[in-house]
């Protein structure tokens, strides 16, 4: 059993200790965060954006979000992994939801799910978690229904929009969801939210009120290019580090400097007379002459 399970996780909250989670993509990124103690690991569709360069996460297939969480789930030994479920892969019907979560969970080995959307989506997350599926739901600004917003844009504002919010946490709640993502939530919002429920709520652009926090892990390592969401804290510059390593490579692949003896296997070349032989020879064989001790 990880370290990290539904049951430890909220022992967590009640306890009052904050929970960490970051997204990640790949198979080595995701031992690291492994190793450096992260608590949840969120395969998110972001990776539309961060891994493949398009605008949202619209386009991005339930296939790609197999492929990309069978690679993080193989690198976590105690993370909590949560696998999205992609545009339109749940949507239809609680009966395509529980299929599709099926095939994630069964195809991949990550421990949970997750759905954007409140109290539309609880027949689904209802058909799921009664399969023994842990779900992590998404309220506030959730990314697959940007357009609905008109943009990426804070949610939760003015009376109603707090207790539409309020009303879509409780419903997730209610409908089986061990977790919920707070996204773009004004923070007094975020933290009363959290007080009132009794599953975890995990914040992005949602304050410190919340019982955890998650990041894309490119925003918070500096690699992102362009402009970052207010929420989003570098904590190192990455990117800078990565770009200046590139040109140190390039510039020493072209002036000759790499490689250097260092990285090569000398040792095992043949002598200058056998290669001297090879090199006036037109047919001799390799292996007849040249010994790879």
């Amino acid at each position: 059993m990880k370290q990290n399970n539904v049951v430890t996780l909220a022992a967590m909250k009640a306890r009052g200790e904050k929970i960490s989670q970051l997204t990640c993509y790949d198979y080595s990124t995701a031992r690291l965060m492994d190793q450096a103690g992260i608590n949840m690991i969120l395969v998110g569709d972001s990776l539309g954006m961060t891994m493949q360069g398009y605008s949202d996460t619209l386009p991005v297939t339930l296939e790609e979000m197999i492929l990309y969480g069978r690679s993080v789930a193989r690198g976590c030994r105690n993370a909590f992994v949560v696998l999205d479920m992609p545009f339109m892969s749940y949507q239809v019907s609680p009966e395509q939801a529980l299929a599709n979560a099926g095939r994630m969970m069964k195809e991949t080995g990550v421990d949970g799910v997750k759905l954007e959307g409140g109290e539309g989506i609880c027949p689904q997350i209802r058909a799921i978690t009664a399969a023994g599926i842990p779900v992590c739901a998404h309220v506030g600004m959730t990314p697959q229904s940007y357009h609905a917003f008109g943009g990426f844009t804070v949610q939760g504002k003015g009376e109603a929009g707090a207790a539409r919010l309020l009303k879509d946490a409780l419903a997730v709640q209610e409908a089986g969801a061990f977790a919920v993502v707070l996204e773009c939530v004004p923070p007094k919002l975020a933290a009363l939210i959290s007080r009132k429920l009794d599953i975890i709520t995990i914040g992005i652009g949602a304050g410190g009120g919340c019982d955890g926090q998650v990041l894309v892990y490119q925003d918070m390592l500096g690699i992102t290019e362009g402009q970052t969401p207010k929420f989003v804290k570098a904590f190192a510059q990455v990117g800078q580090q990565m770009m200046e390593a590139f040109q140190a490579y390039d510039s020493q692949v072209k002036s000759g400097a790499f490689p250097a003896p260092a990285q090569t296997y000398a040792k095992s070349d043949c002598g200058d007379e056998v290669l001297n032989r090879l090199d006036e020879s037109q047919s001799a064989p390799l292996l007849s002459v040249c010994s790879t001790q």
